[in-house]
């Protein structure tokens, strides 16, 4: 009798049409060109036009396919009709974001109204009108929210920071379950602090560069390559029964 064996989900997004926010640099990039490298056809969006076909302009002179546009996500009518304008949508890396780090009695209501706009509403209807389109196709997909490690604990100065993140993880986990029966996946990628220009503000400062490499068990910071993986992951095949999870990219930082 011949032994029957299960086969290994391949890691390939060939054919698949995939749309990244705030691609223009950082972790949005990074995500960009690994999706493009496993065979996705990627649309990169940011608000800075220049950077995001700057990008794409390499990810093609790599030999992958790649599109570029102008797309401020907290215009959700913006959204709807970039989304629409794709033609196929199977995979979604939500990632624009951004941070204001202040101690919790320092943070102005501009600043309280800027990062939860940006990290909790955009992303929430961003998020949903893709699902809405995958559903609407019929073939499934998997949404990608770009979360943080600051989604699962506290941190100095990151009082609003972490409160956007926290929702993430619970509009994610809440949204696997209303299109989970579409056979659309939703997460959370949650990195440790990568070198980014997001991060730089932070990561200047010697002794809070050293407090930071001294919680994460791996002893080194974050590098772009390190989310690469596992968005090629989270985006295919490979992870066909992960939903409503949060895949942590931290380095152990929240493994105490």
């Amino acid at each position: 009798m011949t032994l029957s064996l299960p086969q290994t989900p391949s890691f390939r997004l060939d054919g698949r049409g995939a749309f990244v926010t705030g691609a223009g640099r950082g972790i949005g990039m990074a995500a960009s060109v690994a999706l493009a490298e496993a065979g996705a056809r990627v649309t990169l969006a940011a608000r800075t036009l220049s950077e995001v076909e700057a990008v794409a302009d390499a990810i093609r002179a790599a030999g992958h396919p790649a599109a570029a546009i102008r797309l401020d996500v907290t215009d959700r009518d913006a959204v709807t009709a970039a989304i629409a304008g794709l033609g196929r949508l199977d995979i979604l890396v939500n990632n624009a974001g951004t941070n204001r780090p202040a101690l919790a009695e320092d943070v102005s209501e501009a600043d309280y109204d800027a990062v939860t706009d940006l990290n909790v509403k955009a992303a929430f209807f961003t998020a949903v009108a893709a699902a809405k389109a995958m559903k609407a196709a019929g073939r499934g997909g998997s949404i990608i929210n770009i979360s943080s490690q600051m989604g699962h604990v506290g941190g100095m100065k990151r009082t609003i920071y972490c409160a956007t993140k926290h929702a993430v993880e619970g509009f994610t986990k809440a949204l696997a379950w209303e299109y989970g029966a579409d056979g659309i996946r939703v997460n959370t990628l949650c990195p440790t602090f990568i070198e980014t220009e997001l991060t730089k503000i932070t990561l200047n400062d010697p002794a809070t560069r050293n407090l930071i490499i001294s919680k994460i068990a791996m002893g080194r910071l974050g590098r772009l390559e390190d989310i690469m993986g596992a968005i090629v992951l989270l985006a295919g095949d490979a992870s066909a029964l992960i939903t409503g999870s949060a895949l942590m990219v931290d380095g152990g930082w929240t493994a105490v």
